[in-house]
């Protein structure tokens, strides 16, 4: 297989690894995920991931439980860091060497994440791992993800969903929405299509960081991706 991208940042959010539990982490959606992540890492690929946590915990729906949303968010930290160790475990156990790295320091659950040690991981062949979002509250994992991004110098961010790209409408609700193969950034913001949040949307703008949204969902579909073909939408510059 050959591949577009020499290094990715591939985002996932914490729901898909429900698959159909509803909550947690469902094993055999962990074990595919991490057999398609390693088909990239053994074609050369540096890749780099970030998830998010909403399978266990939503900082602001805790707030909306009566957390004050520092510790709501902080709590979501926590979250991504149990989905990334159990990732870190899946490749591990397929034989992909892997580095779990944390936005706070939890030596030794992970390495404390800088920019530098992260792109050494990925030039020495192993996947990293990039767990807690930015480190501080009011930031998405989506924002994590587009500043990890940047940070490492990755060619592009995949954002892998349950959908198959971005549409005109909600899919599921307008039977008569559009699927878009590409769109511009300032188009995002004009049709207000909320593909993630604002501050990871302009992250990725003034930086030219193109992101793909794909339906993770489908084997294969990374892989194809990767490999340039037309699968979900492109969103750039």
């Amino acid at each position: 297989m050959s591949t577009k991208y020499n290094r990715i940042l591939l985002k996932l959010s914490g729901e898909s690894l429900m698959g159909k539990q509803g909550y947690g982490i469902d094993s055999q959606r962990l074990a595919e995920y991490a057999e398609q992540i390693k088909q990239l890492a053994d074609n050369g690929m540096q890749v780099a991931i970030v998830i998010g946590g909403g399978n266990i915990f939503r900082g602001l729906a805790g707030a909306a439980k009566g957390y004050d949303r520092v510790t709501g968010d902080q709590m979501g930290m926590l979250a991504t860091v149990i989905n990334s160790l159990a990732l870190r475990s899946a490749l591990e156990g397929i034989g992909q060497r892997t580095t779990a790295f944390t936005a706070v320091n939890m030596y030794p659950i992970g390495e404390y994440y800088s920019a530098r040690k992260a792109i050494s991981a990925l030039e020495n062949g192993r996947v990293a791992i990039l767990a807690g979002g930015t480190g501080n509250p009011f930031f998405t994992t989506d924002t994590g993800a587009a500043l990890r991004a940047v940070e490492i110098g990755a060619d592009v961010m995949m954002k892998g969903t349950r959908v198959d790209g971005i549409y005109t409408a909600d899919p599921e609700k307008d039977p008569d929405a559009v699927k878009f193969g590409t769109i511009t950034f300032a188009e995002v913001y004009s049709r207000g299509l909320r593909i993630m949040d604002l501050t990871a949307t302009a992250l990725c703008q003034e930086n030219d960081m193109p992101v793909v949204v794909f339906d993770m969902d489908t084997p294969g579909n990374l892989a194809k991706v990767a490999n340039g073909e037309k699968v979900g939408t492109l969103v750039t510059v």
